[in-house]
């Protein structure tokens, strides 16, 4: 079938928000190069082609979390042998997010392991909001699910992009998560968006879906009510303890293949041309040769570092000398958020 690809104007008519997964499947489908060469057309309208955004992400809650999500080490249901810890103090983030500017990112992203913020949490929260963006960088926060109320005291504070991801497809999301339901997801993403912030939101392929979930996966995504602004694509890290790690060991699902993961961020770009598509938690285990394919697909995002929350990154002197292989430049600064989302 013929698939209208988003070739806007400078002006951005031509998003699209009424994809069809007959149109996401059609695009899934296409010659592998014909896919990367409408991607690359899309990426180089909205986008500088050899920029990319350097983030940083900081476990600011460890462990402890009573979410049952297959896939991650700090449910409390896991048995990682990963110990729950408190809150970091406002300081320690603080130095932290120092740390990842003097580093070169433009972003630092804070992630606590909960099903959602307790509201005597939320003074130190929002400090650590107005910290960091008064050094200069882009702020992201993931805490769970939000109120409409709490939504309203980070935007105040001046966070930028608020991450929820949807996991993978409705029709998948059943066998991943059980405590918490995908309207729930959307629900938190509708208080963000109408709060003002910037919405961060993408999801882990490689958990056993099948590609009809990937298309479903990035279907919901691309037809919601606006496109998120961020777009994280990760995959899956299998960690010993965890409901998948432990399901899919030595299985040919413990991995999913290059290819096919290129051709998910590939499909991102073409149905959200706007957003930050993100190479996101699994990048260590993508060879340099296929990290380069998903920046020819659109992504030009990653994070950088030795850690994300508790998963080992390839750090910050392998992604310096991958980036001058390829002839790549961190981003200096990006879009703001809040003009990204009007």
């Amino acid at each position: 079938m013929s698939v209208s690809v988003n070739r806007p104007s400078p002006s951005g008519e031509g998003i699209r928000t009424d994809w069809t997964r007959e149109e996401i499947r059609a695009l899934f489908d296409l010659p592998l190069l014909d896919l990367l060469y409408e991607a690359q057309q899309v990426h180089r309208r909205w986008h500088a082609p050899n920029e990319i955004q350097l983030s940083t992400l900081l476990s600011i809650k460890t462990g402890g979390c009573p979410e049952d999500c297959g896939y991650c080490s700090q449910s409390a249901h896991a048995k990682t042998g990963l110990r729950a810890e408190k809150l970091m103090d406002v300081d320690t983030v603080l130095a932290a997010a120092a740390e990842a500017k003097a580093a070169g990112s433009g972003r630092f992203c804070m992630g606590a392991a909960w099903r959602e913020p307790k509201d005597r949490d939320m003074d130190a929260l929002c400090a650590m909001v107005a910290g960091v963006k008064a050094m200069g960088l882009e702020t992201c926060m993931t805490l769970g699910m939000l109120s409409p109320g709490q939504a309203g005291r980070l935007a105040e504070a001046g966070l930028d992009y608020y991450n929820h991801n949807l996991d993978t497809s409705p029709e998948h999301y059943g066998a991943i998560v059980t405590t918490r339901t995908y309207q729930e997801r959307l629900d938190t993403l509708g208080h963000v968006r109408a709060s003002g912030m910037a919405v961060c939101c993408g999801g882990i392929v490689g958990m056993g879906e099948s590609r009809e979930d990937r298309i479903g996966f990035l279907h919901a995504l691309a037809t919601l009510p606006a496109h998120p602004e961020s777009v994280p694509i990760n995959a899956l890290v299998p960690v010993k303890g965890t409901v998948l790690g432990d399901m899919l060991a030595g299985t040919p699902l413990a991995k999913i293949d290059d290819l096919e993961f290129v051709r998910t961020v590939a499909v991102a770009r073409i149905a959200m041309p706007r957003a930050m598509v993100r190479l996101s938690a699994g990048r260590e285990s993508l060879s340099e040769s296929t990290q380069a394919l998903c920046f020819l697909a659109g992504a030009n995002s990653i994070f950088t570092g030795d850690k994300l929350l508790t998963a080992g990154n390839a750090g910050a002197d392998a992604d310096a000398a991958l980036f001058q292989k390829l002839g790549l430049v961190a981003m200096t600064s990006a879009e703001p958020a809040r003009a990204a989302a009007e």
